[in-house]
C-alpha cells in the first residue's frame, strides 16, 4: 500500500497574536490562527465574502521567529501538512478543526506597515545567513550583521548593476 501526501500553502492574516510555549523536552512550539478570505458570486449574482480559519503550528526555530515577528493582523504565508481533527467542545457540540503542522512560514507584511500602528520591533540583531539557510535574529535587512548598506561583505563580490535593456531574455521565463 502506498502512502499519501498532504501539503497545503495558505496565505492569510493573523486573527490573534502568536502563542509560544515549550514542550516537555524544551522544543519551542508556536500556535496562531489565520483567516483566509475569498470572494465568490452568490445565487443572487452579488459577491459574497467568505472567511475560513486555520490553526497553524510551528516548531523549533520557526516557532521562535514567528512568535517574535508576527502580530495580530500580520499577513503570513504558512506551508505544511494539513490535519483535520474532530473533537467535542465543552458545550457537548462536535466540532471540526483544520490544522496545519507547518514547517515554513513567510511574513508578508510590509516593513512600513509593521512600523506603524504601535508595532515594536524586537531588539535583536539583524538578519544573519546561516549555512543551513535558516534565520537568526529575525531582522529584515538581507545582509550580514556589520555590513554597511551598499557594500558587499568581505570575501563576496558585488553584483554589477544592470540597465533595463539587459532584460531582453525575459521571454525564456517558463511562466
Amino acid at each position: 500500500m502506498s502512502r499519501g501526501f498532504s501539503r497545503v500553502v495558505l496565505v492569510g492574516n493573523l486573527g490573534r497574536d502568536p502563542e509560544m510555549r515549550y514542550s516537555q523536552n524544551g522544543t519551542p512550539i508556536t500556535n496562531f490562527s489565520i483567516a483566509v478570505n475569498r470572494r465568490r458570486r452568490g445565487p443572487d449574482g452579488n459577491y459574497v465574502d467568505e472567511t475560513d480559519w486555520y490553526r497553524i503550528t510551528l516548531f523549533r526555530n520557526q516557532a521562535e521567529t514567528s512568535a517574535e515577528w508576527l502580530k495580530k493582523g500580520s499577513k503570513v504565508l504558512g506551508e505544511g501538512q494539513l490535519q483535520i481533527r474532530t473533537y467535542t467542545g465543552q458545550d457537548g457540540i462536535e466540532r471540526t478543526s483544520v490544522d496545519v503542522n507547518a514547517d515554513n512560514f513567510v511574513n508578508l507584511t510590509a516593513r512600513d506597515e509593521m512600523a506603524g500602528g504601535g508595532y515594536q520591533q524586537p531588539q535583536s540583531g539583524g538578519y544573519q545567513q546561516q549555512s543551513g539557510g535558516g534565520r537568526q535574529g529575525g531582522g529584515y535587512d538581507n545582509q550580514p550583521q556589520g555590513a554597511e548598506r551598499g557594500q558587499a561583505p568581505q570575501g563576496e563580490r558585488q553584483k554589477p548593476e544592470r540597465d533595463a535593456d539587459d532584460f531582453d531574455d525575459l521571454d525564456d521565463v517558463p511562466f
